[in-house]
Parts: structure tokens; C-alpha cells; sequence
């Protein structure tokens, strides 16, 4: 399997190998040792890391990556955006709210990459502003570890797991719940259970932020006219923005 700037295959030892070329100058501080770091986190359902290989490559300036990890308990639910509703029992709901609990309650120097760009205050308002310039305040409060590529091809069902841990690190509270809120706009009462699963997320003002977040990222200048999220996106923009400028 291909993903943006990887590729991954099934080993021989009923493992899971992902291998990475990455420039260096693509390389920051933080490193790029995201499912080695994610290892650690206890009561979050993922695959096991078993370990890695990194080297230099001897001719242009990048660095490989070979993390192994254990195989997917089941098959990813879909595309990154759905189309269609799938069954998911209660006890997946359970688990997904259970690990999205548990990752809030670590603690780490990592910071989230969503969509391969470190998030910061200035990035939050910017995104927002750029979309939604009302007069609303767009200070986050809380910043707490996210996995920061929640969407519906990051996760595995009937039994749940997250996995892709490349982009995790601290985020405004509520980023991973806009996230998969916003991965399921074309499927309205997938989006609805979402909301309802994650309501103390979306209720929270940083949640009510991260909304606007990713509604900027689905109405902004690359939008296209025939995506299905647009109207509920903006119907929902408007209503969170109502709710931002009573407080």
C-alpha cells in the first residue's frame, strides 16, 4: 500500500512494515518517530510498535524510516471521506471514545501536524479568518495530545483501532472529533452520531474552534462546487459562530 509520503507491505512474520523517505530539511526537532512515540500511549487502541531501522541515504540528503508494527485487528472503514454509513456496533463507539479519552491524558513535546503542517495559535486563526471573519475570539485554551488524521481510512472496524501515528502531538481539545465530524458531513446521520459520541468535545469553545477549523478547510479556496459537505459545513460554521460571539 502507497500513502502520501510512504509505503507500507505485509511481512513474512504476519507484521506490519511502513517505510518512509523523507529530506532532511523535512525532518524538524520534534523528529519523525511518530508510531515509535504513540508506543507508549496506554488505553489507546492501535497497533503495536515492534520496532524501527533508520538510515541516511548515501546519495541525495534524506533519511529512511522502517517502522514495524503488528498487523491491523481489521480493515479500515473506508475513504478518509464516506460516502455511505457503516454498521458500527456500540461497542466500537465504546473504544473509539475510550482511546480519544486516554490519549487527552498524556502528556508530550510533540506538536500535531494536521495535514503535514505543525498547528500553532497563529495557524488556528489564520485558517479561521481566512473563511470566517466574524468577531469572534479564536484563542485556544486547551491543548492536548491529538492523533491529528482522524478520519475514517485511519481506523478499523468491527474492532477498533487508530493507527497512522505519524502527525499526533499536542492540539487544540476537540481537533480528533472535528476531524472524524468532518470526514462524515456526506453521511449526515454518521455525522450526527459523531456529535453525539464527542459532544463534550464539540460543546468545549476550543471544540467549537476546531469545528470552525475544519469547515474552513472544506469551504476555503480549494473547495469544489460538487463536494457534499459544503452545505452542511457552512450551515454549521454559522451556528458555531452565533454560539462564539454570545459567550
Amino acid at each position: 500500500m502507497r500513502k502520501r509520503r510512504s509505503v507500507g507491505a505485509r511481512t513474512n512474520r504476519e507484521t506490519w512494515v511502513r517505510i518512509e523517505r523523507r529530506p532532511l530539511a523535512r525532518i524538524s526537532d520534534q523528529g519523525w518517530n511518530g508510531a515509535e512515540c504513540a508506543a507508549r500511549l496506554n488505553g489507546v487502541a492501535q497497533p503495536a510498535w515492534q520496532g524501527c531501522v533508520v538510515w541516511r541515504d548515501a546519495n541525495e540528503p534524506v533519511m529512511w524510516r522502517a517502522d514495524e508494527t503488528d498487523l491491523l485487528p481489521a480493515a479500515p472503514v473506508g475513504n478518509a471521506i464516506l460516502s455511505g454509513a457503516p454498521e458500527l456496533p456500540d461497542e466500537w463507539w465504546d473504544r473509539l471514545n475510550a482511546s480519544l479519552d486516554a490519549l487527552a491524558t498524556h502528556q508530550t513535546r510533540r506538536v500535531a501536524t494536521p495535514d503535514t503542517e505543525t498547528i500553532t495559535q497563529a495557524s488556528v486563526t489564520e485558517t479561521i479568518r481566512a473563511v470566517f471573519p466574524g468577531d469572534f475570539d479564536t484563542t485556544v485554551q486547551r491543548w492536548v495530545p491529538a492523533h491529528a488524521d482522524l478520519n475514517w481510512a485511519n481506523v478499523t472496524a468491527p474492532v477498533f483501532s487508530l493507527f497512522d501515528w505519524e502527525d499526533w502531538g499536542n492540539a487544540p481539545q476537540g481537533l480528533d472529533s472535528a476531524s472524524l465530524w468532518a470526514s462524515s458531513l456526506a453521511v449526515p446521520s454518521l455525522a450526527d452520531r459523531v456529535r453525539q459520541e464527542r459532544r463534550w468535545d464539540f460543546e468545549s469553545r476550543d471544540g467549537k474552534l476546531m469545528t470552525l477549523f475544519v469547515c474552513a478547510k472544506i469551504l476555503g479556496p480549494y473547495a469544489h462546487p460538487e463536494d457534499p459537505r459544503l452545505e452542511p459545513a457552512q450551515r454549521t460554521a454559522e451556528q458555531v459562530i452565533e454560539e462564539l460571539q454570545a459567550e
